[in-house]
């Protein structure tokens, strides 16, 4: 009978250990967590758990070198802002010191990040416009103690207006970055830099080209996200030419993508077959919980982490940080090549006249 009972008693504490603590155990030992865990509903509570308990599992890799990564496309719509806050999100729950800068007028990056930007806070446009640097702007988010964000208000759309007679306009970005990472001791630097890019091609994105070392592309995978590409890369290489000889495109990341129609797979095997090692194995599905997240001023981390979104840019995340983990150190800072004043004015389609460049531009 003391038998049974002990027996019984064994089983009562079995039921009633925390089930959030046997996932983590099941996944720590990377095994599979049985049939009870085989429902929709346990294979959530799993991915959940993944997430939220991030701390307790192995970081991502830290980069070689800061990377500092502009995330572009002309396109609006194929998810740049998303990608940017999750990402982020994602670097940062797993153990990497990121900073996000919003240059977007739109200011969608720093409302899904919780992070204030209404008129008068200070933020990208006080540091593009005026004398304030990133240190007085950025600011803490509550997705992670790694993550810090630099606000855009309704303010920075009229910096491309304001900054047209300014001399080295497109090198604001890249100088105010290069003070920022200098003040810091090494201990303290990001290990990402992600920079969230209006859907143009106008001053704002080529001071995201100038200042970053590798592009990010997201490409929707519907025809339509096709179209203008060729224009972005052509920019691209213009800005490698003449203003940033360091930059290239680093990651191309398939986003919306879904799997019950074939021209999704269509456009995937597409830009695989034209960009190949480039694109992230990873693909970001059409979620709704990722839709959801911002309205709730959190990214899909946050909100669900248990949902596909959640799961798919946490993964997208991973592959990032091992891609940046084999990257060797820079030997030295590369040097900064003088640009011929025509040529920032042609990348933006200006008149023949700049008012911040007089004379004629080639075309």
């Amino acid at each position: 009978m003391e038998h049974i009972a002990a027996h019984h008693g064994a089983e009562e504490d079995a039921l009633m250990t925390d089930p959030g603590e046997r996932l983590r155990n099941s996944l720590t030992a990377g095994q599979p967590a049985g049939v009870e865990f085989e429902s929709p509903i346990a294979a959530e509570a799993m991915r959940a758990t993944r997430v939220l308990h991030a701390a307790d599992q192995e970081p991502f890799p830290a980069p070689g070198r800061i990377r500092v990564i502009t995330i572009a496309n002309q396109k609006g719509g194929v998810g740049k802002t998303t990608s940017t806050v999750n990402l982020g999100v994602a670097l940062g729950i797993y153990g990497l010191r990121t900073l996000v800068i919003d240059l977007d007028p739109q200011g969608n990056t720093s409302t899904a990040l919780g992070v204030e930007h209404t008129v008068g806070t200070p933020s990208i446009y006080d540091v593009l416009v005026g004398d304030s640097t990133i240190t007085e702007v950025a600011a803490a988010t509550t997705a992670s103690p790694n993550l810090r964000c630099v606000p855009a208000t309704i303010d920075l759309a009229g910096a491309e207006i304001e900054l047209v007679s300014v001399v080295a306009r497109e090198h604001r970005l890249r100088r105010a970055i290069e003070a920022y990472l200098s003040a810091l001791p090494p201990e303290q630097r990001p290990h990402y830099v992600l920079i969230d890019c209006p859907p143009s091609l106008g001053l704002l994105t080529l001071n995201a080209l100038v200042a970053g070392d590798e592009v990010l592309i997201p490409i929707q995978c519907e025809y339509y996200a096709l179209e203008g590409l060729g224009q972005l890369l052509s920019n691209i290489d213009l800005v490698r030419q003449h203003l940033n000889p360091g930059i290239s495109v680093s990651t191309i990341l398939l986003t919306m993508y879904d799997g019950r129609t074939k021209l999704a797979d269509q456009v995937a095997d597409e830009v695989r077959n034209h960009f190949g090692d480039l694109v992230l194995s990873t693909l970001i599905p059409r979620n709704v919980r990722v839709s959801e997240a911002p309205g709730y001023g959190q990214s899909v981390l946050t909100y669900d982490p248990g949902s596909r979104g959640s799961t798919s840019y946490v993964e997208a995340a991973r592959e990032l940080a091992q891609r940046g983990a084999r990257l060797a150190p820079l030997a030295a800072p590369q040097p900064q090549r003088t640009a011929a004043p025509p040529v920032a004015a042609m990348i933006l389609g200006e008149p023949a006249t700049s008012p911040g460049f007089p004379g004629p531009v080639p075309r």
